[in-house]
């Protein structure tokens, strides 16, 4: 199935109170790389979201965006080391015996002190939030393939309009290949005998000249590879698995024919023809660099 590269997909799981937001972008590329924007409490789970994410996708620079929303006083917990605070106490009530001073101590006391009170993260289950990743993740894939499957849809339409454009181009190369090269021959037998004025042409000198022409103008060979690319186009686009880079490939290859086609016709009617196929290969390259 023809895919675009470009896509969005966005994601939700929960994991306890807390909500895990997968977002992924995806736009063209040669080859799949991913890059990962994630807390840095989840960094072990990495690798297995990268792994996760190839499996669905082939080509194509790939973002994700992992955002861990924490229920309404649930980001922090407070923790007491309470030894510290009997520490405090202890020698707190000691100065106040030595010097004699009046009064009583209170918690207000003890939480004026650095490091009896301390608001730190909650920590985190990685097994379950690894499943709940992975469960968002694999919904935010799926709504990225959707969409890039559904602008491949737009995307093979076109290629396949323009390989159709090709093959009536092709065929209109072919059908009047034999009457240019007939007449091409004829104009220089006739500039022949011009120059000549009147003296004796050697007959097989001439016929092996005019064959040399016929052979040097003959395009047949471009012709028939051609309709071989054509048609393995057809099929690429039909098939089942990613054919982006098979395509980029043909499409240089149909290029090739097109310049080597070009070169060997240049009789008027053929350059137009050769020169609409090129604009049709060049828009076909376009398109093609999207395809995974």
């Amino acid at each position: 199935m023809i895919r675009s590269m470009t896509g969005f997909g966005t994601g939700r799981a929960y994991f306890g109170t807390d909500e895990l937001v997968v977002e992924i972008r995806s736009v063209n590329g040669r080859y799949c790389e991913v890059r990962v924007r994630m807390p840095r409490e989840f960094s072990a789970l990495e690798p297995a979201l990268v792994r996760q994410v190839k499996e669905r996708i082939v080509r194509g620079h790939v973002d994700v965006v992992v955002r861990r929303i924490a229920a309404p006083g649930s980001a922090v917990e407070p923790r007491v080391d309470a030894a510290l605070a009997d520490r405090i106490v202890e020698e707190l009530r000691s100065l106040q015996s030595r010097l004699g001073l009046p009064g009583e101590l209170t918690i207000a006391d003890l939480l004026g002190v650095e490091g009896i009170v301390r608001l730190e993260e909650p920590d985190t289950d990685l097994d379950e939030a690894g499943r709940a990743l992975e469960a968002a993740t694999a919904e935010a894939l799926d709504r990225l393939v959707e969409m890039r499957e559904r602008e491949g849809r737009n995307l093979r339409d076109d290629i396949a309009r323009r390989l159709e454009r090709l093959a009536e181009l092709r065929a209109e190369v072919e059908r009047i290949a034999p009457e240019a090269i007939q007449a091409r021959q004829e104009r220089t037998r006739a500039r022949v005998e011009e120059i000549l004025e009147g003296r004796e042409v050697d007959p097989q000198r001439m016929a092996q000249e005019l064959a040399i022409l016929a052979e040097r103008m003959d395009v047949s060979e471009e012709l028939t590879r051609l309709a071989s690319h054509l048609e393995q186009g057809r099929r690429l686009l039909q098939a089942d698995e990613p054919a982006g880079r098979r395509l980029d490939f043909l499409v240089q290859e149909m290029n090739r024919e097109a310049n080597t086609l070009g070169a060997k016709a240049s009789w008027l009617e053929s350059a137009e023809l050769v020169v609409e196929m090129k604009a049709e290969i060049d828009r076909i390259r376009e398109q093609v660099q999207n395809v995974e």
